[in-house]
């Protein structure tokens, strides 16, 4: 099993770049129907806050004892500034463009008896002038990571992510991608892709067998330039496709209690391995045993670095 290397992941810089949100929690009982429509009544009792999106990987990428940046958009307002002291106190360097036309992300969810009730999300597209200063930040900040993670939630963060990709890959950066729609074509010539299964059935389609899915992975892979792509499997694992085949690894056996996150999470522990100079199947390794961790947490959660030893 392996074990995480402080140590080495001390050493080790990532610059995280996507999409920023702040997930709010409402947790409560209810133990009535209310009489305005058939929906439960929830008496909330706690409310928490964490960082969501790219801002949850950064955390992540911290609680494993590595360097970690991160470069998004907020807005200017009480999330965004919540989210600011949020990755200040995990130990995230931020470097945040302040976006005054749009709100900060918020997913809000409501939560009774252990179930979530209803997710409430609160999202606009960022500005022009915001994600043009965003990519001239990029280009001061990349020279200085070992590791570029791209954690594309679809909220338009990373409306330039071909862009970022070619600058990275001019500076001989890696660069892991959290893809997100049907388009994959914007991440060619990334080193990692790390989708997981619906997200790559939505690009190569349904699969007939495990050989038909090692085909249709390795024929994506090389159409898009990719050094490896990761599929993370859920209860089946992950397996990771190469030039050199496919080697898979197996669910860690345990109560999964939310997945949300997870796989922030899983990339995350990938870059801290990979940029302390860890082989790809071993990384893999890591990632998948803290993927089994988190899921067992309530909430966007993180995996530090004395879970991992």
């Amino acid at each position: 099993m392996e074990k995480a290397n402080r140590e080495q992941f001390s050493k080790a810089r990532l610059l995280v770049v996507g999409d920023v949100m702040l997930d709010r929690y409402w947790f409560g009982d209810t133990n009535r129907i209310s009489p305005e429509a058939p929906v439960p009544v929830v008496q909330v009792a706690k409310i928490d806050e964490r960082l969501g999106g790219a801002a949850n990987v950064a955390r992540n990428v911290a609680a494993l004892d590595a360097k970690a940046t991160i470069l998004g958009i907020v807005g200017n307002d009480e999330p965004g500034k919540r989210v600011v002291e949020l990755l200040k106190a995990g130990g995230v360097d931020s470097q945040l463009e302040i976006d005054g036309d749009v709100p900060t992300i918020v997913k809000l969810r409501v939560i009774a008896r252990q179930q979530q009730l209803i997710r409430l999300d609160f999202e606009e597209t960022p500005s022009a002038k915001a994600l043009a200063h965003k990519l001239e930040r990029f280009e001061k900040l990349v020279g200085d990571a070992d590791v570029v993670i791209l954690s594309d939630y679809g909220k338009g963060a990373l409306g330039q992510v071909a862009h970022m990709i070619e600058q990275a890959r001019a500076q001989n950066k890696m660069i892991l991608v959290d893809p997100k729609g049907e388009d994959y074509e914007k991440y060619r010539g990334a080193t990692v892709l790390t989708p997981n299964r619906s997200e790559l059935r939505q690009v190569v389609g349904q699969w007939t067998s495990e050989e038909d899915l090692t085909k249709k992975a390795q024929d994506l892979r090389k159409s898009l330039d990719l050094q490896a792509l990761l599929l993370t499997r859920s209860e089946d694992g992950m397996s990771l496709y190469t030039e050199s085949g496919v080697s898979h690894v197996k669910a860690q056996a345990r109560e999964v209690f939310d997945v949300s996150g997870a796989g922030d999470t899983v990339i995350a522990t990938l870059a801290v391995a990979l940029a302390a100079k860890w082989p790809l199947e071993k990384a893999m390794a890591l990632a998948n045993r803290a993927g089994g961790i988190v899921v067992g947490k309530l909430g966007t959660a993180t995996v530090t670095s004395e879970e991992l030893q």
